[in-house]
């Protein structure tokens, strides 16, 4: 059975960092589109990374403030995010699929999400 679990969340004030964790299960690691999404109240999942093989790919707009990383090893993957602003302020999940592909694109498998606060 796949499993995601997502920790790391919390209240932080703008400007202030936080790493996320999401510990995988129940599949072969290396073989999966990994990805890191996250929903604001009222607005549309959004993907902010994804993760296959050795590549990784980030929206324009957390480019730079956001960096995804994992360890294959332990099945983990990572957000860090810096420079955090109030709209940040959502539900991060990860998600993964055996054919997400480079964009993690049509996931099947999620976490139930840890919530960021930022506050201003």
């Amino acid at each position: 059975e796949v499993q995601l679990v997502e920790s790391g969340g919390g209240l932080v004030q703008a400007g202030g960092s936080l790493r996320l964790s999401c510990a995988a299960s129940g599949f072969t690691f290396d073989d999966y589109a990994i990805g890191w999404f996250r929903q604001a109240p009222g607005k549309e999942r959004e993907v902010i990374s994804c993760i296959t093989g050795s590549n990784i790919y980030y929206a324009d707009s957390r480019k730079g403030r956001f960096t995804m990383s994992s360890d294959d090893a332990k099945s983990m993957v990572y957000l860090q995010m810096n420079s955090l602003k109030p709209e940040d302020t959502a539900v991060y999940y990860c998600a993964a699929d055996a054919w997400g592909g480079y964009y993690c694109d049509g996931m099947d498998y999620w976490g139930k999400g840890t919530q960021v606060t930022v506050s201003s």
